[in-house]
């Protein structure tokens, strides 16, 4: 039955139409933006995921950045203290030819002085963006290094970077030395070499006259290993802080594992360590007092290359080099270790915008020939379209 009021042939076509030209759309969309999945309303999930992602690119972008300032940060900090070990070996040099008896130790002294205010200038210098790692106003400083997540769960991950001390404080002699075989002239420093097969030496720790505070320092460098003890508040609130000082040193030194060294301590000579190499081997002790705000380096202050305290002033400056040593070698790990989480970022970072660019670009070629092949499809409905038009013209025909 053919009817003027209802033209099924042209709704056909008209659909079909519609589903073509939907499809024209779609596909010139993907074409204009490059992706398949634009909005939420392309594949919900698809965008969510891949909106996650692209958030974390972004913060992975600030970690980059960050690992890049830390980086720059401890090459700095390397330098200075590769810089300041080169300089401490100046330093020791000066100091062997003070040992030769006609040695002109005053000039000498000068050239260490000099060489000290150098290394001073070195470490106040030693500055990346206002933050300085070896002038002692840092203990430990983070790096952000990486972004992690456990499902809607993000959480940031650092690297510590330890800071050190190189400074040369404000020193501030105390005669606690007083008493130990080879003391400076100001008690603070003292040195001597113990023979090998039975030769003696004697430690006295002293704070009769110069009372210890606390953070105050003294050092035993032997055979080219250093045992340090600090003073605690503890120590300073006893009647028996040198005692308590020289049973801290005699702890330390032990522990060192020197072969062959024995140390004993008489609690009825206080502050008394008396040192017997029975080794095969010489070895030289040198100690060395620091005050609570000397900084790392500040016993520099006190090197003598006089007579009295050049020997001392040889074990002395090898437990600064070795400060100096050990705080390059640390920055330089660190600084290696930031350095491939960078790269390791980077990579990651890349991998995630190709993992982003699978989930939601579009494939141009496919785009391109589902184009051409929609716009053929196009024409076949037009033209049909046209002639279900024209039906009813032929049904007013039979009127006529």
């Amino acid at each position: 039955m053919s009817s003027i009021l209802t033209n099924t042939s042209a709704m056909v076509a008209l659909q079909t139409m519609k589903s073509i030209n939907a499809g024209l759309n779609a596909t010139q969309s993907e074409i204009s933006t490059g992706k398949s999945v634009a909005t939420a309303r392309d594949n919900a999930a698809v965008w969510s995921i891949s909106k996650v992602m692209e958030a974390d690119v972004k913060g992975f972008k600030g970690i980059s950045d960050s690992l890049a300032l830390g980086s720059s940060t401890l090459s700095v900090a390397r330098q200075a203290a590769e810089t300041v070990t080169d300089l401490l070996t100046e330093v020791k040099g000066k100091i062997v030819a003070a040992q030769e008896a006609n040695a002109d130790r005053g000039k000498i002294q000068t050239d260490i002085s000099a060489l000290r205010d150098q290394i001073s200038s070195v470490v106040s210098a030693a500055q990346f963006n206002g933050l300085n790692l070896v002038d002692g106003s840092q203990s430990t400083v983070s790096v952000l290094a990486s972004l992690d997540r456990s499902g809607s769960n993000v959480a940031v991950s650092s690297i510590t970077v330890n800071a050190h001390d190189l400074s040369i404080g404000a020193y501030s002699a105390k005669g606690v030395l007083a008493g130990s075989d080879g003391a400076s002239t100001n008690n603070d420093t003292a040195g001597f070499a113990i023979d090998s097969g039975g030769g003696t030496g004697l430690i006295v720790i002293d704070d009769s006259t110069d009372a210890f505070a606390a953070g105050d320092k003294v050092s035993l460098t032997i055979g080219g290993k250093t045992a340090t003890y600090t003073v605690t508040a503890e120590d300073v609130a006893s009647t028996t802080a040198a005692d308590i000082v020289a049973v801290g040193l005699k702890q330390a030194v032990e522990g060192l594992g020197i072969e062959g060294l024995t140390i004993d301590y008489d609690s009825g000579s206080p502050g008394e360590l008396a040192f017997t190499n029975s080794g095969t081997d010489d070895l030289t002790v040198s100690a060395q007092f620091s005050n609570a705000g000397a900084g790392g380096l500040g016993a520099l202050s006190s090197i003598d290359a006089d007579a009295v305290g050049a020997q001392a002033a040889l074990g002395n400056i090898e437990s600064m080099l070795q400060t100096a040593i050990s705080a390059a070698a640390d920055f330089g790990s660190t600084q290696g270790r930031i350095d491939i989480q960078g790269d390791f970022v980077s990579k990651l970072t890349d991998s995630l915008k190709a993992g982003i660019g699978t989930l939601v670009d579009a494939d141009m070629e496919e785009a391109s020939a589902r184009l051409q092949a929609l716009q053929v499809q196009q024409q076949p409905p037009t033209q049909a379209l046209s002639i279900a038009n024209q039906q009813p013209q032929s049904l007013l025909s039979l009127f006529r």
